[in-house]
């Protein structure tokens, strides 16, 4: 799978993308990421990308024609339009959840737009294939949500991480249990019983319960939804 990201600053990436889940991803050749600099787009000697809003107001506006550029860079001419998936990360697009994020896996290219300044020029939506937000506070630049995205979809690339700590961890609709480890006691604090029995049903059974009872104490939208 590649995941192409549009950004003014590609150099953000550079710690985050050399470690971890992602860094292995891309060594096991499962995932290949593509930087598009847009600034390499941008227009006259200066490699202009934003301009002033028409109507007046603060900040800069990035350019139809400039994002236009850098997308169709970023499509690769061989695959169909079902393969790979445009994504503007905008406040306006739909909560970036796990449904979303399995479903990008089975993308060949997943194109992610970083915004930066104080938006986008509206018709650049007219090239996208949809808008997508990771919550309802607001950022700098869409490099965040972007590297948010990259990890989430990459470790349910099959082969990155093992089958068993992928289906084990998979979300829905519940939080996860409490876990412990050593020592069995610190400060009087001591780790349940029922985790140093050796009976595997009933600690199934207690991490069930423990996750409901924490989502419907701190999570009971998610219950809701399910």
């Amino acid at each position: 799978m590649k995941i192409s990201i549009i950004t003014l600053f590609p150099e953000m990436f550079k710690g985050p993308f050399e470690s971890s889940i992602i860094k292995r991803a891309i060594d096991k050749k499962l995932v290949e990421i593509n930087f598009i600099n847009l600034r390499d787009f941008g227009l006259g000697a200066h490699q202009t990308v934003d301009d002033t809003p028409y109507g007046g107001g603060m900040g800069m506006i990035l350019r139809a024609d400039v994002l236009e550029k850098a997308i169709n860079a970023a499509k690769d001419k061989n695959l169909s339009k079902q393969e790979q998936n445009i994504v503007l990360l905008s406040a306006h697009g739909k909560q970036f959840e796990q449904k979303i994020a399995r479903s990008y896996t089975k993308l060949k290219n997943l194109i992610l737009i970083c915004g930066h300044y104080e938006g986008f020029d509206e018709r650049v939506k007219e090239f996208i294939d949809e808008e997508i937000s990771v919550g309802d506070f607001v950022l700098t630049g869409g490099e965040i949500p972007a590297m948010l995205i990259t990890d989430s979809v990459a470790r349910l690339i099959k082969g990155v991480i093992k089958e068993d700590s992928a289906a084990f961890e998979s979300f829905s609709p519940y939080l996860e249990y409490p876990q412990y480890t050593k020592p069995q006691e610190h400060k009087g604090l001591k780790v349940p019983e029922i985790l140093l029995s050796g009976n595997h049903l009933e600690i199934e059974k207690w991490r069930k319960e423990q996750s409901l009872r924490i989502t419907e104490k701190l999570r009971p939208d998610l219950l809701k939804q399910s």
